[in-house]
């Protein structure tokens, strides 16, 4: 196979990237752990772009199409947010043009008022969306409630193939904060899925979290659970409350089937916790879909 394009998600912490050939097949894939945009210094990104990203996958003269937080005030070159409701086309009409003699696009994002009115924003997660859709045409039909879990889980109604409001969750990160540095911080991060389910019961309708989020150490001093269940016990109580309450602030009813696009444990992890509550789901490799996703954005604006 011949590489026809150089298709990057490039995010917070890492960079991944992959040649594609002219039917959008993967012809050669690398990670790049040290070049997250949140650990390159202002301008760097362009530089070792060229000088690592390129040489590394023999991709110095591809075109290149570029998503995730790369199109942020932290990354390359800022591209500025698509408005919801969106498609594929809003999109391929809004990248981003990267300055210099080589072709290279970024995808914008999307931005939307927010359940609340204050807004909300995601980078990447659209590319992975969209890619998804495309990658079987039926899914572009009806309405669908697509998740993406993850540090900052994305909850995403798309009706008839257009991406018309999302809420975004910070459950993976509250996570990691409270198991690093609140009281109920633990050593241990070992799986319990007995400790895990215990949390989504205790989750319940996901309200109160805050009164909810200290039963995971009442457990252990009032009632003698084994310390060492504490955090697969807090991922089952803050997924459980995530999954029970989100969907109503898209306007669903809570028992509409979810479709989960992403890392296959973290998905697995949402299904269970979904399956708890009586909802079917279904789970799908996201970086399938970033792949596919940037290259059918590639094939509507190809030189």
């Amino acid at each position: 196979m011949t590489a026809a394009l150089l298709a990057c998600d490039w995010g917070t912490t890492n960079l991944r990237a992959w040649t594609l050939d002219a039917r959008g097949g993967v012809v050669a894939d690398r990670d790049f752990p040290g070049l997250g945009v949140a650990k390159l210094k202002p301008g760097e990104a362009e530089a070792r772009f060229r000088d690592e990203v390129r040489p590394a996958l023999s991709a110095e003269r591809l075109p290149a199409m570029l998503c995730g937080m790369v199109g942020s005030n932290l990354g390359w070159t800022l591209a500025p947010y698509a408005d919801a409701p969106a498609d594929l086309d809003d999109l391929a009409a809004r990248l981003k043009a990267v300055d210099g003699p080589d072709w290279i696009r970024i995808v914008p994002g999307v931005r939307w008022a927010g359940f609340n009115g204050q807004g909300d924003v995601m980078r990447g997660e659209e590319t992975q969306l969209f890619g998804w859709l495309a990658a079987e045409p039926e899914r572009g039909r009806g309405r669908r409630l697509v998740c993406h879990p993850g540090t900052h889980a994305k909850w995403m109604l798309v009706e008839d193939g257009r991406l018309t409001r999302f809420v975004t969750a910070m459950t993976g990160e509250l996570f990691a904060v409270l198991k690093t540095h609140s009281v109920l911080k633990s050593e241990v991060a070992a799986d319990d899925m007995a400790a895990f389910d215990a949390g989504v019961a205790a989750a319940g309708a996901g309200d109160a979290l805050a009164a909810r989020l200290f039963t995971a150490r009442a457990r252990v001093v009032g009632e003698g659970r084994p310390a060492e269940e504490t955090p697969s016990y807090l991922s089952g109580l803050l997924i459980g409350a995530e999954v029970a309450a989100t969907p109503a602030l898209l306007g669903c009813t809570g028992d509409e089937p979810v479709s989960l696009l992403g890392d296959a444990k973290l998905c697995g992890l949402y299904a269970r916790a979904l399956a708890a509550r009586g909802i079917e789901a279904d789970v799908h490799d996201g970086e399938a879909a970033a792949v596919a996703g940037l290259f059918a954005l590639y094939e509507r604006v190809r030189p």
